[in-house]
């Protein structure tokens, strides 16, 4: 919540906004190749110490149970089980030059799903 002080957030775009800057960090800056390589498993510890770079980031903009619900989704979206059920459902790329591309943004939009949704309940319930 440091950075909601600091940059006198109001709106739900505000936190969105600031959200993805953070993830954006998080995933894909202090992300490192170990982490990639083992965050889709609930038991590598590396899962974890991912999703805890998720929860640190997020502490600072957002309320603590808020931050801790985004960390959570974080790790469960990794796992890239629910991805994998979307994808099938919808019956989208699975194979072929374009479905790591598919994969790639269907994590991220969903990640980006799960911030426009913490945002928007910082600003509205909490």
């Amino acid at each position: 919540m440091l950075l909601q002080q600091a940059l006198d957030l109001k709106t739900a775009t505000d936190f969105l906004l600031w959200g993805i800057v953070l993830h954006l960090i998080a995933d894909w800056l202090l992300q490192n190749e170990a982490m990639a390589t083992h965050k889709t498993s609930l038991r590598h510890p590396l899962a974890y110490v991912h999703s805890g770079i998720h929860l640190i980031a997020n502490l600072i903009l957002f309320p603590p149970l808020v931050a801790l619900g985004i960390a959570f989704l974080h790790l469960l979206i990794d796992t890239r089980k629910p991805l994998a059920w979307w994808r099938k459902k919808f019956q989208q790329t699975l194979e072929g030059p374009m479905a790591p591309h598919v994969s790639i943004w269907t994590d991220q939009v969903a990640h980006v799903a799960v911030l426009a949704t913490a945002a928007w309940m910082t600003v509205h319930i909490l």
